[in-house]
């Protein structure tokens, strides 16, 4: 199994540190699993400008071809100004609207206040459905006073983080499997 953990912003820090976590907690759950973390703001990512994927080079080429090989994708997001960084929607801009097609995708968002608990649901999943992706339920929401100096303070939350990796990994497996009996039926 490929997993990518996608940080997507390209400024800050919040999201990074829940990926890192999510990291970990993919190589304790199983260390044979293929998991490789994107941070945009590592990356010198270009617009989207309608081109096929396969059409981008340098960074760009490499996150979007990326995502279109990995089976089961963890994406973070903060928000900011009640949505989602432009960074992560110019990614979904780059990619084909059936890019997550038999894909397990799990959310966790950053947030400096629960106010905007929500906004998962009302921005990025959408996105995630209209592309055809299996969504991990529920999202993980981290706000401020989880973290502190770098890291994850809150117990529930390294819970809850916990949880999303399993279901993810679980879910993943599952659907490979009634993926695999269905093209065994075919019998050719």
């Amino acid at each position: 199994m490929k997993m990518v953990l996608l940080s997507g912003s390209n400024v800050g820090t919040k999201t990074r540190t829940v990926i890192d976590h999510l990291a970990e907690a993919v190589a304790a759950y199983d260390p044979t699993i293929d998991v490789s973390v994107v941070d945009l703001a590592e990356a010198d990512m270009v617009f989207a400008d309608g081109r096929n994927f396969t059409e981008y080079t340098g960074d760009t080429g490499r996150v979007a071809r990326e995502l279109m090989d990995a089976d089961a994708i963890i994406i973070g997001t903060p928000i900011f100004q009640a949505s989602i960084p432009a960074a992560l929607k110019n990614v979904f801009d780059l990619l084909p609207v059936n890019a997550f097609l038999d894909k397990v995708v799990g959310v966790i968002a950053t947030a400096g206040s629960s106010k905007h608990y929500l906004i998962p649901a009302q921005h990025l999943l959408p996105i995630l459905s209209y592309m055809k992706a299996q969504v991990v339920q529920p999202y993980v929401f981290v706000e401020e006073s989880d973290l502190h100096r770098g890291e994850i303070v809150s117990h529930d939350v390294l819970q809850r983080l916990d949880h999303l990796v399993e279901d993810t990994i679980v879910l993943t497996r599952t659907y490979a499997s009634i993926r695999e009996e269905r093209d065994a039926a075919y019998g050719f």
